[in-house]
This record gives C-alpha cells, structure tokens and sequence, in this order.
C-alpha cells in the first residue's frame, strides 16, 4: 500500500517509464512550442533534486518554490516529497518592478516558512538575486535553479522515511478575510484528498482506459490549492496524462483553454466561476464552429461562488459545440481540507434551489427557461456544490451553541475526516479554534471552515462566508447575493467583480455599500448604472444601498485564486483608495 505520492511515483515509472505525465504549451497554444516529460524522466529528475537536499542536510526543513509555470515546478516539488522536504509552493517574483503586495507576501511567506533553501527556474534565481536589496531575508536563504541540478544526483537518492502523519507542503491560504497561514498538509492527507477527487470526478480505471489516459487539461495556477492538488497530483496519483499551460495565456486569451479541451478531449478540466464567463465574453461564431467538447465530462467549477446564470449561458451558448449540460460540476473545497470536501454527481446535472425548500432542476436536466420570468428566476438560484466524497463528513453548524443545524437550515460548514488537514504551521491558537471545534452529541473534532451553507437531501448549498455577512436592522444579507443582484443589472459590469460590505455609520447602524468594476465604454453611463444597482438590490432584498462606488478594471481586490477581498474593498473604501470611475453616491 502506498505510503505517498512519491511510491506512486515510483510505481509508475516502474509500470509506464515511457508514458507522458506532463504536456506543457509553452505559448498556451496547441500548435505552438510543446514541453513534455514522461513518468520515467519524472522519478528521475525528482530523484536529483530530492538528493541535492538530501546532501545539504535538509530533510524535514522548509523549501520555497518559486517557479513559473511548467513542467519544472512538478520536478522541484515531487523532489521537495522525495527527501523529506516540506514544500512550499509561492508565486514567483517578476522583477523589480514587481508590486508592493506581491513582494510583501513572498517576503511574509518566506519568513513565516522559515524556508532554508529557494527552489526555482533560473530566470526566477537570477531575479532574487537582482532584488538582494530589496531581500535581505535572502541573505542566509541557499538558492538554487534546479535545471542545473544534473541527472547523474538521481544516483544517490535514498528513499525517505516517511508516513501518513509527515507533513508534505504548506499551502498558505489566499487571505480572503485574513493574513495568509500556512496549512500543514500531511502525506496522508494528500493521499486520502487524491482518493476522494478519484471517487466524486469518475476517475475509473475504466474511464482512464477509454480516454486513454488523457484525463486533464488545466491552465489553473500551480502554487494554488485547486491547480495542484487538482490537476497535477490526481495525474500523478493516477498515473495518466495532465496538459498544462500558464494562467496568464488563458487571460490573455481564453480561447485557449477551449482549444486545448477540443484537442486533447480530456475527461475534466475546470476552474472558478469566472472562467466560464471569461469564455462567454470572448466567444465568436468561428470559435464555436472549430470547437469539438463533446467528451468534456467533468468542467468542474470552484473556489468562488457559482453563478446559476453562468451555467445555463455556458450550457446554451456552448451546446454548439458539443458541450453537455450533465458535465457541469459545482465542487466545494478549501485548503485547510486539503482541497475537495463536496462534489457533483458526473451523470446528472447540477441541482439549483429557487428557494431553501424548493428543488427546481429539470429531471432531464435541461434549464427549465420557457420565459423570461422563469430565467430571472433560475439565474437568482442557489446552486448545489454536490454531496461529501466517502469518509468525508460535513456538518451545518451553530457556531455559537456548537451544536448541529437541522436540514435546510443555514449555519456554518464543518467538515471532518481524513483530507483534513494538521492545522496551521507554527499557530497553536488558530489551529485550536480551527481544526479542534468539537459538536455537542458528535464524537470526534471538526474543521470549522468558516463558510456558510446548508445541506438540502444530502447536497451542500454554500451561501456564504461567516465573517462576510451583512446585518443591516437585524437582518442578515450574504453578500454574493447583493453582488450577484448588482452584476446583473446592467451588461458593464463585470461578473465576480463586485464588491459588497458593510460600514458602521455610528447612530445609523451598518450599512452596506456596493463597490463594482465597470467595462471602460460604459463611463458615460455611470449614473444610470448606479439607480440601477440601487434599483435590483432594494427590489430583491429590500435593502436600501448607502453608497455605490464604480472602478476601473482590475481595481478590485483579489486573492491569489481570484476571490473577491470583501475587507480589502472596504478597507480602500474607507481610505479613499479605490480607483474611482464615479462614486462614492450617497443616499
């Protein structure tokens, strides 16, 4: 029985030496320069960079990666498995000219880790050390490209003493509501997440077979929870093929994504709800007509709230093409459980609720739009993330009474099992309040995820995050739903690019305030724009909105993965940093 990813490694360089693990598009197009490495060269370079650690002493320390897209993260991070070495997965630096946040948190990464050796391309190295000023954290820090690490170390390589209980890598939070802490992701928890995403996505050996071994195509970005453990590792676990490119070829053009999927007809590829709105905004007649995705069977989408809108446009516009509406697959995760907690059912399509009790998804799957009403309607749903994969347990829970919520009843997520992860590193508190919250009549302790949902016939409805919630004269307001009002009003703004909070007004109470990205040719609307955001949030909740703020593109705050930062926008809101296409417009 393997005891890591790294004997399953082993495994199949021994069974399929000769098998591509790993394409990689250099340029994120299908007929341009293509990298590729197979499992044999795999375990090989793995094992070079695992014993250049293993000879310098530092097995159990920290190693930061620092890589840009391709094929030789794979190699430095198996190689970080494969002596013991806790990885630590973090976005490269570009330059010099690399902003301020950007160098703040690798700095705050690289310290927190205590990392004792940098891991990266040769480009990244040099630019480290270019910014020797700027780092001199890095002065006690060995660097190393691990191109130049030669295949002959490979030779000296021992095979590591590791269990279920060894931590594997640290995967720091995006900081959506807080700073950034690192996870503490065992090899048994890595090994139990693979076999959940293995279960819940129809990873069969029979599917694996009939798509001949071509299962993933991923444009997601490595250094991040759904890129890794998704379409990396589950390849690496299972032994098939990945196809990969960079995150910033698939925004520059998102076509390509589309384009490799037609391609390589991978089993699952996926990604954010944004993605899909991204391929909505730049689809063209001649696109579709040059597009084959009849044998997507898995477009999973996470990590940010899923749009029942974005779905049935996906579904009706991309129906052209092949694309089925049974292959769209909501999935709920987050780091501190490794990654997947709840999935979809690969066969039927995704189960929408137009209300807490009321189930509105077509039996044969087809969106039940026969009028405009009925679209409004469907558009507004809240859509299931799918049922908990096997030994994962998921709980709604009264965070305050401790104790366990009734059916259709909305409180926090809490999740336990095997995925779930050690605790933060080096933060006994928060791992206490974390990873430790034990349910009155339940036995064992719990992963609170800090989410809100509910479960309606076994299927988790996310609503939410806890400390996000929006209480204006005693009456609670998610505010995905104000956003997701807002966006729809008007075709400039931008979809998962609003921004809505609350503010403390002092003898006025809490009140919410909507700050909202808007394409640049519709400036000369902006008034119109704002009475209509007003007009749908006071129509479909009731609310009066205090102010709402228009930005530029891009402005808004993000995580790394692409979340909305609620307290960031409300931060700038509160510090008159926003960049201002009009606003703020007071009522």
């Amino acid at each position: 029985m393997a005891r890591s990813l790294v004997d399953l490694l082993t495994v199949h360089a021994s069974r399929q030496p000769d098998r591509t693990a790993y394409r990689y598009l250099v340029t994120g197009d299908c007929d341009g320069e293509i990298q590729d490495i197979s499992y044999g060269r795999l375990a090989e370079r793995s094992r070079a960079v695992a014993a250049w650690l293993q000879e310098r002493g530092l097995a159990g320390s920290r190693a930061m990666l620092l890589y840009p897209p391709g094929i030789e993260f794979i190699c430095g991070y198996l190689g970080c498995l494969s002596a013991g070495v806790v990885a630590v997965p973090g976005l490269p630096p570009h330059g010099r000219s690399q902003n301020h946040r950007a160098l703040l948190r690798m700095k705050r990464l690289i310290a927190d880790a205590d990392a004792k050796v940098i891991l990266g391309g040769r480009e990244v190295i040099a630019v480290l050390a270019a910014m020797s000023e700027d780092l001199p954290e890095l002065a006690d820090i060995t660097c190393v490209a691990t191109e130049d690490i030669p295949d002959e170390a490979a030779a000296s390589w021992r095979e590591p003493d590791l269990d279920a209980d060894s931590v594997a890598f640290l995967q720091y939070t995006s900081g959506s509501t807080s700073a950034p802490r690192g996870v503490m992701v065992t090899h048994g928890n890595l090994l139990d997440n693979e076999r959940v995403i293995t279960e819940r996505m129809g990873h069969t050996p029979d599917v694996i077979e009939e798509y001949d071994h071509e299962l993933f195509v991923s444009w997601l970005p490595v250094y991040h929870d759904m890129g890794l453990i998704g379409p990396v590792l589950n390849a690496a676990y299972l032994g098939v093929t990945a196809t990969l490119f960079s995150p910033l070829h698939f925004l520059q053009r998102p076509e390509r994504w589309l384009t490799a999927i037609s391609r390589y007809r991978p089993h699952t590829s996926g990604g954010p709800n944004f993605a899909y709105e991204l391929c909505l905004k730049n689809v063209t007649p001649d696109l579709l007509d040059g597009l084959d995705l009849s044998r997507w069977k898995v477009a999973f989408n996470g990590a940010e709230p899923v749009r029942a809108a974005t779905l049935r446009r996906f579904t009706e516009t991309f129906g052209a093409a092949g694309f089925r509406h049974e292959a769209l697959y909501p999935c709920y995760g987050l780091a501190e459980a490794t990654l997947i907690v709840t999935g979809g059912s690969v066969q039927d399509p995704p189960t929408l609720a137009i209300a807490a009790t009321d189930t509105t998804a077509a039996a044969d799957g087809a969106w039940p739009h026969t009028g405009a009403a009925d679209v409004r309607s469907v558009d507004a749903a809240a859509v299931g993330s799918g049922r908990p994969g096997p030994g994962v347990t998921v709980v709604i829970a009264d965070p305050e009474r401790r104790e366990e919520l009734p059916e259709g009843e909305v409180g926090e997520i809490w999740v336990s099992g095997a995925s779930v992860a050690k605790g933060y590193w080096r933060n006994a508190l928060a791992t206490r309040q974390t990873f430790r919250a034990t349910l009155m009549g339940r036995e064992g302790r719990f992963l609170r995820t800090g989410d809100l949902g509910y479960l309606r016939g076994g299927e988790l409805f996310v609503t939410g995050r806890l400390k996000d919630l929006i209480v204006v004269e005693g009456r609670n307001h998610y505010p995905q739903d104000l956003e997701l009002s807002a966006e729809m009003s008007h075709w400039a703004l931008r979809p998962g690019c609003t921004a809505a909070f609350s503010v403390d007004r002092g003898e006025e109470g809490e009140q919410p305030v909507v700050v909202a990205e808007t394409a640049p040719e519709a400036a000369g609307e902006a008034e119109k724009i704002i009475d209509l955001i007003r007009g749908a949030i006071g129509e479909a909740h009731g609310l009066r909105v205090r102010d709402v703020v228009l930005v530029h593109p891009g402005t808004i705050p993000k995580t790394s993965s692409g979340k909305i930062q609620r307290h960031a926008s409300r931060a700038a809101y509160l510090d008159g940093t926003l960049s201002l296409v009009s606003g703020p417009v007071t009522t």
